[in-house]
């Protein structure tokens, strides 16, 4: 079976082709540290071939939910240096996802102020204050050009704060709708200055962020995670073949460790929109494909050459031992919705394994 097979990402030896994929838990409840149950959660699922932890905000600006963790706090450092202490002891790989929501965000998360995002635009939606209460999303206030610098100084801290936790690598939440999707679509920023308008402008943060994390980790420990078709949060691009195309061939340049594509298969209106076979031939180092996988579409794309590496989300949620399950073609353990964002133990640690 290709997907228990071993691959090299970049200078990292996997022990499989099957990576834990970005999961928001919602449990960092103290100063935003990680919880300490997130020291069992992630070790339960060393068995993955590469963990991607779930999004973490690289500034307290960058937070749009209740409990998500940060990297920019000393608290924070120690307490993923726990987390990256325990995966490794377990035989496991794990990258820090490096978040900043932008506009997707309450003013309850910020004292009061506006999130800020590449234009000041509305949209509709409601999201949970820290208090899990839904409020309207407010129109955020948008970035002043002399603040971006200051939002690409936070990914490098970010960055830096990663690695002295003890991470292998770091993956750059460039999708879904967040702020670096954000400035990348055309529907999302309609700025006039030198980071909006044409597509050369519209790349330009993500990519300086790009370069401020390989300044830190070098190219080929540095992921980055984008979702062409994604559609939430009023997110909108009117031409993503050519935008996701541009930007691709770029990080393909900066030679990053990997690229990780989220496209359903039902998302592009069109066939000719489909992005994830378009983009394996313009990216030349490792390739990640997530989104509704199981156990035979994920061996068929690594079959087919598609892609080296398939990220799992709810099942390896649900399934901390996922590779010996498709190994043995056993039963999979369902998830629980209902245990997905905040709690406790309950749907978190306590999902049984074959053992």
């Amino acid at each position: 079976m290709k997907l228990l097979s071993p691959v090299k990402l970049g200078p990292l030896e996997l022990k499989n082709r099957m990576a834990m994929s970005a999961l928001t838990r919602c449990r960092a409840i103290a100063g935003n540290v990680p919880n300490p149950l997130a020291i069992t959660y992630y070790s339960q699922r060393a068995t993955a071939g590469l963990i991607i932890t779930e999004a973490t905000q690289v500034t307290p600006m960058g937070q749009g939910y209740p409990n998500t963790p940060g990297i920019y706090s000393d608290e924070q450092v120690q307490g993923w240096r726990k987390v990256t202490d325990a995966v490794h002891q377990a035989g496991g790989k794990i990258v820090l996802q490096l978040w900043h929501v932008g506009r997707v965000s309450l003013p309850e998360y910020h004292n009061g102020q506006l999130p800020v995002a590449p234009s000041a635009l509305p949209m509709q939606g409601q999201l949970h204050t820290p208090q899990f209460v839904k409020k309207d999303i407010p129109t955020p206030r948008a970035l002043e050009t002399a603040e971006i610098a200051e939002v690409v100084s936070q990914f490098k801290k970010g960055a830096e704060n990663a690695k002295a936790a003890g991470f292998d690598g770091v993956e750059i939440h460039g999708a879904n709708g967040y702020l670096l999707e954000q400035f990348t679509k055309s529907g999302d920023n309609h700025r006039a200055d030198t980071y909006g308008g044409t597509l050369e402008n519209r790349l330009r943060f993500p990519l300086e962020v790009v370069d401020a994390v390989i300044s830190v980790w070098g190219a080929d420990r540095v992921g980055y995670r984008i979702s062409p078709h994604f559609e939430g949060y009023a997110s909108s691009d009117a031409n993503p073949v050519e935008t996701y195309t541009r930007l691709v061939e770029e990080l393909d340049k900066r030679k990053i460790g990997y690229l990780c594509v989220k496209e359903g298969a039902n998302e592009p209106k069109t066939p000719d929109q489909a992005l994830t076979s378009r983009l394996r031939k313009v990216f030349h180092q490792t390739y990640m494909v997530n989104q509704g996988y199981n156990a035979q579409t994920g061996e068929a794309i690594l079959e087919n050459g598609g892609a080296d590496i398939v990220c799992y989300g709810t099942l390896f949620l649900a399934n901390p031992d996922l590779p010996q399950r498709f190994e043995k073609n056993a039963p999979l353990n369902a998830p629980d919705p209902s245990t997905f964002y905040g709690g406790n133990e309950k749907g978190y640690t306590d999902y049984p394994t074959l053992s």
